[in-house]
């Protein structure tokens, strides 16, 4: 699949995913949540690999030890964290926290795998983190600094992080030439097991009584949040590096503010527009050639014409 065509799926897809989160938090447990989450997730996939034929038991000891830490970062507690979060946080202050992956997954590169960073995907990078503080201004400047807004802050950051390490995780997959399926369901079967344990020694249950939009949502979440966008996203982690693919996480609220503003009867204000200008135009930035910049700069500037 072509390369744009991941970047659109993928942001579609993930930009969608925060309107439905919301129909899952406050009527069932946010760990028994994501259980069922991945475990719709995992079957999934490996009900795909095994139609597919993929090799699924040919990698060593060290590789599920990755496959775990896969499931920690992409599919479990940074969800987690970030779901609890969110209990103390407004949506905006999510989104701008989350939206920090796209630097940490620049410094991460630059730090486990010594691959240098273009100066553009730096710049690029800043002008997309702040056109997302410009999109959710109104809300930022109305928000109150509390104790709980404080540790809500510190979770969500935490899973960004989380998150960031995970990414790290799949780019040494690919690197080692696991496939990003095969890796994939392996690691939301750990993730599934995992969460499962956790619910199981813990005062939850497994029974759940919910109404229609939030099974709907789970659905919504484990197969296409889940099971489609990760392989996208994994694949552009592979194919154009994670500094150019994590430029998604800024799209992420473009998306939300657009269902925002058809669903909610969202406003736009002028700082609406800027963040939009700015994310776009850095979004720009990150994926244009250095050919096609370089050609740009070295562009001779036209003289005023002579009217004498």
């Amino acid at each position: 699949m072509k390369n744009w065509l991941l970047y659109i799926i993928t942001v579609l897809i993930w930009g969608s995913t925060w309107l439905a989160i919301e129909f899952q938090l406050g009527q069932v447990n946010e760990v028994v949540s994501l259980f069922y989450r991945f475990a719709i997730s995992a079957l999934c996939m490996w009900g795909f690999v095994l139609w597919r034929k993929l090799p699924m038991l040919q990698f060593t000891l060290v590789d599920h030890g990755f496959f775990i830490l896969l499931a920690m970062g992409n599919f479990g507690l940074n969800y987690l964290l970030l779901y609890w979060a969110q209990g103390s946080l407004t949506s905006a202050m999510a989104s701008i926290a989350f939206s920090f992956m796209l630097v940490l997954n620049i410094l991460n590169t630059r730090l486990f795998f010594a691959k240098p960073i273009a100066l553009k995907t730096y710049f690029g990078a800043l002008l997309g983190v702040t056109g997302i503080i410009a999109l959710f201004w109104q809300d930022l400047s109305a928000a109150s600094f509390s104790s709980a807004t404080f540790v809500g802050l510190v979770l969500a950051l935490s899973g960004t992080f989380i998150a960031s390490l995970g990414n790290m995780v799949s780019i040494r997959n690919s690197n080692r030439a696991i496939g990003v399926l095969e890796g994939n369901a392996w690691g939301m079967l750990y993730s599934s097991i995992l969460l499962g344990l956790y619910v199981l020694f813990s005062p939850q249950s497994f029974l759940i009584q919910a109404d229609t939009s939030y099974w709907v949502s789970l659905f919504y979440l484990a197969i296409f949040g889940t099971v489609i966008a990760f392989a996208c996203y994994f694949s552009l982690l592979k194919n154009i590096g994670p500094e150019r693919a994590s430029y998604i996480i800024v799209l992420f609220p473009v998306v939300a503010v657009l269902l925002s503003t058809w669903f909610e009867g969202f406003t736009w204000q002028l700082n609406t527009f800027i963040g939009f200008g700015l994310i776009c135009f850095g979004n720009l930035l990150v994926l244009m050639p250095k050919k096609v910049i370089a050609k740009f700069m070295r562009r001779p500037v036209p003289h005023a014409a002579n009217i004498n």
